[in-house]
């Protein structure tokens, strides 16, 4: 599979499963359980028609677009002010949800503040908004060799808005594992090793023990092989990133995958934008359901920024 059809999966897919959760967006398990999502939907929680997606693509996308023109971090807090202030890259052209973390983020940029210091820095600030953006870092960054290059500008890009350790860390081991999807290596294998340049990286850095052992379920045991009990749909960085893991390691495609998060419920449109991610770039776009992928808000627009994005990446 070459770069673009792992591009357009990878960027399609996070835009798939934020809509197919958008409806039903803080719903219970129990509920899901009575009536499971099982095809693309409208209305319902947002009364958004079907295939609007939310600021999860939204983000994604100004940052695919960004990265288009190379890695300016102010032009990042910039596109992203422009998504909030004028609805720029909204599904619709509008805002209709935006985590309390990242609004706060970027009133500073909007005041004043440079995009190197608008982030939250509070350990409550640990919601999920910078990790269900950063999947466009993964396709800039596969040359990078330098582990801790990569690493400087996940923590850049995630501090636009959150900069607490613990969400950079979440970002930066999403970001690590998709690179050795990328790379073609199959998904357990993957996780196997990234396990090991992580554990490694962050012994070699000094991090902080204790943040560390808080991701032990992802790095120290197995994710895969927890029960769906132990398994969390909220809006924290830690549950969504333990979450889109577990969905993509216990499933065996596109779609059982982003159905999979979204029935977790709570907050489906993120674990399943994020989840989809995931399993957009390793099963490809034509592993997307076409009724989903062609219903999804400004697809010819998705599509052609795409395109832009991988004519970019294929100069270095």
């Amino acid at each position: 599979m070459n770069l673009l059809e792992r591009l357009q999966g990878g960027i399609v897919g996070v835009a798939t499963g934020d809509a197919l959760g958008v409806p039903v967006e803080f719903s219970s398990r129990d509920r899901l359980k009575r009536n499971p999502v099982k095809d693309m939907m409208g209305y319902m929680c947002w009364n958004q028609p079907p295939g609007t997606w939310s600021d999860d693509t939204s983000l994604t996308l100004c940052l695919t677009e960004s990265l288009s023109n190379g890695y300016d971090i102010e032009n990042i807090g910039k596109t992203f002010v422009k998504w909030y202030q004028e609805g720029y890259w909204g599904a619709h052209f509008k805002v209709f949800d935006v985590g309390g973390t990242t609004k706060h983020s970027l009133a500073r940029i909007v005041n004043g503040e440079s995009a190197y210091f608008s982030g939250n820095l509070f350990e409550e600030d640990n919601g999920n908004g910078s990790l269900m953006r950063t999947l466009p870092l993964v396709y800039f960054l596969r040359t990078i060799k330098n582990i801790e290059e990569r690493y400087k500008i996940v923590k850049e890009v995630s501090s636009i808005t959150h900069g607490h350790f613990r969400a950079v860390l979440a970002c930066f081991i999403y970001v690590e594992y998709c690179l050795l999807l990328l790379k073609g290596i199959e998904k357990f294998q993957a996780y196997i090793q990234v396990k090991e340049m992580v554990n490694a990286f962050i012994k070699s850095e000094g991090f902080n023990e204790k943040e560390a052992n808080i991701f032990h379920k992802v790095l120290q045991k197995d994710i895969s092989k927890y029960d769906s009990e132990h398994i969390n749909g909220s809006g924290y960085v830690l549950h969504s990133l333990e979450t889109s893991l577990w969905c993509f390691l216990t499933t065996d495609s596109y779609e059982t995958c982003v159905l999979k998060a979204v029935n977790l419920g709570e907050d489906t449109d993120t674990t399943a934008a994020i989840a989809g991610g995931l399993a957009g770039l390793y099963y490809g776009f034509n592993a997307i359901p076409e009724t989903w992928k062609f219903q999804l808000a400004r697809y010819d627009d998705i599509y052609n920024l795409i395109d832009r994005f991988h004519e970019s990446l294929r100069d270095d």
